[in-house]
């Protein structure tokens, strides 16, 4: 009788290549090539909306390294008998190259040092939220395909032409045999850069402000992630019949969810003013002025600024920030509040 062949898709032959002594790591070049694509993205986002191109830098400085801990620190956390059962080496803790981020914790002390980051800037943290969620979902979506280099992650077996080859040596990691299995780094990849699809689509279309960009990337993320999690196969603790990470799921979403309908209650509409300082060197100097003559409508009288030298009364302040004293004219000063998006942009 002759067996049945069935396509696939093939698993790369390596995930690590040499230069010299220096390994060089698919899943991290995955990970580091995803963190410049948000960085990127954030960049262009806030921008149009008003803000400075180095905020994204200050903030990212912050969220980045956070990010990373709190993804090892969810994947430890969640999976602690993999590194203090007896017979493993807890050592193996800080082995990130090997994988482990858990997408949740990454989300969540990420936030916390994108929060840092933005009252260290003077940033509005809702508003940089929004800009950096579509990013950020496509960060993860090439972020996965680290997964397809390790073998790692894949998910119960099928005959479908897009199963993926999982080798015997992967596929005893979780004590099965070396077959094709469902890629569910491809599902969730394709999943990631539908998201983002649907939030820059959303943000364009709706002029999502205060947070709510986010909070939609938040629960069309969990959407896809619980019905792929379902698929998985790798060691996962269980509650009640449910993966650890099923039950994450059904917490983040139910957030996303009171979050999008807070923000749009209390806040509907957009952020006009996304900064509250600029970020040069006479940052200090502006802030009384900002606090004293700044309107939505404009500056157009200037009676009230005074400063060292005596001047009481500024004779023409024109909507454009130039003042003209005593009928000379000063240098042009925009101040955060009156910013306007970079011409063409689109956030």
């Amino acid at each position: 009788m002759t067996p049945t062949l069935h396509a696939y898709l093939p698993s790369p032959s390596q995930g690590v290549w040499h230069l010299g002594p220096i390994p060089l790591r698919a899943y991290a070049f995955c990970i580091i090539l995803g963190v410049f694509i948000a960085i990127w993205m954030a960049d262009w986002r806030w921008r149009a909306r008003g803000g400075h191109s180095s905020t994204v830098n200050q903030v990212a400085t912050w969220a980045v390294p956070f990010g990373l801990v709190g993804g090892r620190l969810y994947h430890v956390v969640t999976d602690p008998e993999l590194y203090f059962k007896h017979g493993n080496d807890w050592v193996h803790i800080f082995y990130v190259w090997n994988g482990g981020l858990g997408i949740w914790g990454a989300i969540a002390l990420g936030a916390v040092g994108a929060y840092i980051g933005c009252r260290r800037a003077g940033a509005s943290f809702p508003a940089f939220a929004d800009a950096a969620a579509p990013g950020i979902v496509l960060a993860q979506a090439v972020g996965r395909w680290g997964n397809y280099f390790n073998q790692e992650l894949f998910g119960k077996p099928t005959t479908m032409p897009w199963g993926l080859r999982i080798d015997a040596s992967h596929a005893a990691n979780v004590n099965l045999p070396a077959g094709i299995y469902q890629p569910t780094f491809l599902y969730e990849s394709i999943w990631d850069v539908g998201v983002a699809v649907l939030v820059l689509w959303a943000d364009r279309r709706f002029k999502l402000g205060h947070g709510r960009a986010f909070f939609l990337y938040v629960m069309a993320y969990v959407a896809g992630r619980s019905w792929i999690e379902y698929l998985r196969v790798d060691h996962a603790n269980h509650i009640l019949g449910l993966r650890l990470n099923d039950w994450t799921s059904i917490v983040v979403f139910a957030f996303g969810v009171i979050g999008f309908i807070v923000s749009a209650s209390r806040h509907p509409g957009r952020e006009t003013v996304v900064e509250f300082k600029t970020t040069g060197p006479d940052d200090d100097a502006l802030q009384p002025a900002a606090a004293a003559v700044g309107s939505d409508s404009g500056i157009h009288d200037g009676s009230g600024i005074h400063d060292a030298s005596g001047i009481h009364d500024a004779s023409g302040i024109h909507d454009d920030g130039r003042i003209e004293v005593d009928g000379a004219q000063d240098e042009a000063v925009v101040l955060p509040e009156h910013r306007t998006p970079a011409e063409g942009a689109t956030p």
